[in-house]
């Protein structure tokens, strides 16, 4: 089979780099660019469009304004947006209706449907020092992580992040989850002690979450920090594959039941995948604040999701047409594209931010919907097929 020059690229820098591990499986052919997954629509065709309460979208929208504003396409509509009233809901329909064009989204054979998944912030508990039922460690991001970009070479690289360590004067991947659990690499490197693997485990799914500590009485904010570069893999899917559960069960309820019948498979399935994710810590200052994705601003509940930037602009408005988790009731709301995660690849692909709480856990962890997605863009937007976000 011939290979084409982004699988050469890809080829040449995996040898290059000593085999690094890549959170992106390169792909055989190059990833459509923007003007390819998007059709210019209308907003009367926008599943939902009329119903929604724009005004609930507009503090989300603003965040991810404060950073597209410096962005040459965006800085007009988000500088107006400024001066817009959006005490009634008519005036944020105006706004949007009257500076932008809806695009909708289609994958790489043209079809209009995607997957919907959620995620959430979690609560752990958890403390400072290691004692009690507080034994596993949340790791903050080790020394010897080697981080190589190779975008200002390479541009088709893009969303792809080399992560390595230095044996000698070669570079290697980095330790796999498998290998940290066994060789103790990462001692030293504790964060914080929290008191259950498995809620560990799903907090690296989120990217982030609160733990509140027990031997000092407050609760802080762990947000991802970095990554081991090795490809994030399923569990649910794991389980499914091993005949051990059907799909319809792999959620992440369906997953921790399987784990208490089955304890002593509680680390294979674990290390099914690879991908382990470091820490940081930060102050909990508004209880009411979401954590901060990709884009570097709050997430809001209900109201951002995950995609994948490759395709999407982080920070733009896209109008979701999905259903609420194991429901046909419809969610069809205006959301921004705040965030980012291993699991979401594609262009018709998102991770609904359902916020904190128990409530929303039991929303993320049973979500896996098909839905359309139309991404809003302002209308000075030239999209054309040499255009990268």
């Amino acid at each position: 089979m011939r290979l084409n020059r982004f699988s050469l690229l890809v080829s040449a820098c995996c040898v290059v780099l000593g085999m690094f591990a890549c959170t992106t499986v390169p792909e055989t052919k190059p990833p459509l660019k923007p003007a390819e997954i998007l059709r210019a629509s209308t907003f009367e065709a926008v599943s939902g469009w009329a119903q929604d309460d724009l005004r609930e979208a507009w503090p989300a929208f603003m965040a991810s304004c404060d950073v597209l504003v410096r962005k040459a396409d965006w800085k007009e509509v988000c500088t107006l947006a400024r001066n817009v009233n959006v005490a009634n809901d008519g005036a944020a329909r105006r706004f949007f209706e009257t500076y932008f064009t809806p695009h909708q989204i289609v994958n790489t054979d043209s079809s209009e449907q995607g997957l919907i998944t959620g995620y959430y912030e979690p609560l752990l508990r958890g403390a400072r020092t290691r004692g009690g039922p507080f034994q596993t460690p949340l790791y903050r991001v080790p020394e010897n992580l080697l981080i190589v970009d190779m975008v200002s070479l390479y541009p088709e690289l893009k969303g792809m992040r080399l992560r390595g360590r230095l044996v000698g004067n070669k570079v290697v991947p980095y330790y796999s989850r498998a290998e940290l659990e066994k060789s103790g690499a990462l001692e030293g490197k504790e964060l914080l002690w929290v008191d259950n693997p498995i809620e560990a485990f799903f907090l690296e799914v989120q990217g982030s979450g609160r733990v509140q500590l027990a031997d000092s009485n407050e609760t802080v904010r762990v947000a991802y920090a970095d990554q081991n570069g090795h490809p994030y893999k399923s569990i649910g899917r794991y389980l499914v594959d091993k005949g051990e559960m059907p799909l319809s069960q792999a959620s992440m309820q369906g997953i921790k039941a399987w784990i208490a019948a089955n304890p002593g498979r509680q680390q294979e399935l674990l290390n099914a995948n690879p991908s382990y994710v470091f820490f940081k810590e930060e102050k909990l200052a508004d209880p009411q604040m979401g954590p901060k994705g990709a884009l570097g601003v709050p997430l809001t509940a209900r109201r951002s999701i995950a995609v994948d930037a490759r395709y999407l602009p982080l920070g733009a408005p896209v109008f979701l047409a999905t259903t609420q988790p194991l429901s046909d009731v419809p969610l069809q709301r205006l959301v921004m594209a705040q965030d980012t995660g291993g699991a979401i690849r594609g262009a018709l692909r998102a991770d609904f931010f359902w916020g904190f709480g128990s409530d929303a856990a039991a929303n993320a962890g049973r979500m896996k919907q098909s839905g359309r997605m139309w991404v809003l863009l302002p209308k000075t937007m030239v999209v054309s097929p040499t255009m990268r976000w």
